[in-house]
């Protein structure tokens, strides 16, 4: 195979991640990658723009960007709105626009479970490591802007991961606590959803939650630390360093409803080969993730208890995993490609 060219991108509601790269004979060599502000942008071919100036503006053989919000098989072909911005792109018009002729659009926890089986050892922090099943459905979720979640079906070389919007089922509280917030949710939003409490205002919500519940103070500086933006980094900053009361009993609670939708969706993914947890707030409050409450919660199934026990869990410490498996898919499509040529040529 000759040297080729590959374009890939993670494009979430606060970051756009891209990256070029050289891939040559299973080799792949990354030449470039930058971040954005996605919100001083007016959409993703004006980045893609900005970023494709001097030597990284010659021909790319394929390009594929992963994208926060669930993207569209239509007539027209892929498109997509982004979830947490004002951003609208079909996958066409954006190919046309950047001259490149293979591009995919796929969803960022699609892009996700393509990068798992690019990770090492090194890239994962075993929270259980379990009884896997060989070639068991693996399932992967992630709260950061939002809530992902993606099934793997398959193993490594030969994995399809289907993207869910699952992060939006309605939240099924598990105690008077979980059940209080659910009301109190229901009257500020109209609906309780997984997303609106594991994300990063989710994580906000719970302390406003639990503040107005009157039980326990509200310390000046972190409520100052709030007011001056990034709430979810000032709350965790302040029950992991600080651990100040408020901060820590809504990183409790928030932690304790990750590992419980953990375990839901382990069941309802059948995800026997494992479960992964990814996005930003996991590296944040990896510290709190480890201390048992999350595992708890994972194990807490009833009759399903064992069945949990078995399967592998694991959090992803790689932050651009989204990244490489975004740049995986573009190498796909070439290999594909290739196969198919091969075929025809035999």
């Amino acid at each position: 195979m000759k040297q080729q060219r590959l374009l890939a991108g993670d494009v979430g509601g606060t970051t756009t991640r891209l990256v070029l790269a050289e891939s040559k004979q299973g080799s792949m060599r990354v030449l470039a990658e930058q971040h954005y502000d996605s919100a001083r942008y007016t959409g993703l071919a004006e980045v893609v723009a900005e970023f494709r100036t001097g030597e990284r503006g010659g021909p790319v053989a394929a390009a594929c960007f992963a994208v926060a919000g669930p993207v569209r098989h239509g007539v027209d072909g892929e498109s997509v709105k982004v979830t947490n911005l004002p951003w609208e792109i079909a996958g066409a018009e954006l190919a046309h626009t950047l001259g490149i002729q293979r591009l995919r659009l796929i969803n960022d926890f699609e892009a996700v479970g393509y990068g798992i089986d690019h990770l090492d050892d090194r890239d994962l922090i075993v929270l259980q490591a379990g009884l896997p099943e060989p070639n068991g459905p693996r399932a992967v979720l992630g709260a950061g802007t939002g809530l992902g979640q993606a099934i793997l079906i398959g193993q490594a070389g030969r994995c399809a991961v289907i993207p869910t919007e699952g992060g939006h089922a309605d939240f099924g509280p598990t105690d008077p606590l979980q059940l209080e917030l659910a009301r109190w949710l229901i009257r500020q939003h109209g609906r309780a959803s997984y997303e609106d409490i594991l994300s990063g205002s989710g994580l906000a919500r719970i302390y406003v939650f639990l503040r107005e519940r009157g039980l326990i103070p509200e310390s000046p500086s972190v409520a100052a630390a709030i007011e001056s933006g990034a709430p979810a980094s000032a709350i965790s900053s302040a029950a992991l360093e600080q651990r100040d009361p408020l901060a820590l009993a809504a990183l409790e609670l928030f932690v304790k409803i990750y590992g419980a939708q953990a375990a839901n969706l382990a069941l309802a993914s059948g995800a026997t080969g494992g479960v992964y947890v990814a996005g930003g707030m996991a590296l944040r409050i990896l510290e709190k993730l480890r201390d048992g409450a999350f595992l708890s919660a994972f194990h807490s199934k009833g009759r399903m208890t064992e069945l949990l026990k078995r399967i592998p869990l694991r959090v992803i410490i790689r932050p651009d995993v989204g990244l490489r498996g975004a740049l995986a898919c573009a190498e796909r499509m070439l290999a594909v490609e290739s196969m198919a040529e091969h075929g025809q040529s035999g």
